[in-house]
């Protein structure tokens, strides 16, 4: 249902998802946007895609949420797993939209349980491959 704090609902299809990414791990990733005051999802990247593929679905010049579950390896040679929020708002997107977006994230984020890192971009460099690796470890 709708929030009214910021006037957001979220689709169960964002929670569905999301719970299968996290307990199945039938997506490598999911991207969100918001239309319509609801959010939805807009992609969702199987499990062989990389970071590279996730990243190129982030639009240059609008604001999303995104998960991606990330793989891999610790010093010690063990492999792990941990979920990444991130809140993608591109210098280039319009004021109001980034509005938006930020006053929605911690509602949406605590609808998806079971985030690990929570991280916020708002240029291609501040969520790098090694940004990401450097902060799953």
């Amino acid at each position: 249902m709708a929030n009214a704090a910021s006037g957001m609902a979220v689709l169960d299809e964002c929670k569905l998802k999301f719970l299968e990414l996290k307990a199945k791990r039938n997506y490598r990733f999911i991207v969100f946007k918001i239309e319509n005051y609801e959010v939805i999802v807009e992609k969702l990247g199987s499990p062989e895609e990389t970071y590279e593929n996730f990243t190129a679905c982030l639009p240059a010049n609008e604001c999303r949420y995104a998960v991606f579950d990330f793989d891999f390896t610790t010093n010690e040679n063990c492999q792990k797993s941990k979920i990444f929020f991130i809140a993608w708002a591109p210098d280039t997107s319009k004021v109001r939209e980034k509005m938006v977006y930020a006053s929605s994230k911690d509602r949406f984020k605590r609808e998806l349980d079971g985030i690990q890192v929570e991280l916020q971009a708002t240029d291609p460099s501040e969520m790098s491959f090694d940004i990401i690796k450097a902060r799953a470890i």
